[in-house]
């Protein structure tokens, strides 16, 4: 887990900023301008209350392009890349479906990932990045925490993840061709 920079993109006080106005006109998925998806990443992270947030492309290996990471602390900072046998994303990138665990321990198929006790996961929310053009799945947009959370908070983190994923989307549609 190597340490990343702050953001240039992020105001001194947090707040959210058009990160849109950031992208360039068309923008080429193997070059992302990663900046304003830092941004994106921290706006993710603070809708959902969580200390991390990735926007994440899966191939060989996964790829933050846009990371929040929590500021100062206790809590590890997580790098740029992640092995696809760490995490929960490649599960959402196989199953092309949102997935919101509000306990991570809950579940035996997930409470031994490397993730949980390498970074304290036990909150996880995704929703994958597909295409409809092409029908190819990019990765996704996740949240991260370290608290569990109660059960009925589920269905609303549903709801932000994948709002945030359709934001993304919207975006992508408009600045890249086919």
């Amino acid at each position: 887990m190597n340490p990343q920079p702050q953001s240039d993109l992020l105001s001194a006080t947090g707040q959210d900023i058009d990160w849109q106005s950031h992208l360039p006109e068309f923008f080429d998925p193997a070059a992302p301008p990663v900046g304003a998806f830092d941004a994106f990443a921290q706006q993710v992270a603070t809708a959902a209350g969580t200390p991390y947030a990735m926007l994440n492309w899966v191939g060989s290996e996964q790829f933050f392009l846009g990371l929040a990471n929590p500021a100062g602390g206790e809590l590890p900072v997580v790098g740029r890349t992640m092995p696809l046998t760490h995490g929960f994303c490649p599960h959402v990138v196989q199953r092309r479906g949102s997935l919101v665990l509000t306990d991570v321990l809950d579940f035996d198929e997930f409470a031994g990932n490397p993730v949980v006790d390498e970074i304290g996961v036990r909150v996880y929310g995704g929703a994958p990045l597909i295409d409809e053009r092409t029908n190819h799945v990019w990765g996704t947009v996740c949240v991260v925490g370290t608290e569990p959370r109660d059960r009925s908070e589920g269905r609303p983190l549903w709801a932000l993840i994948d709002h945030y994923r359709d934001l993304f989307m919207t975006e992508f549609y408009r600045r890249t061709s086919a």
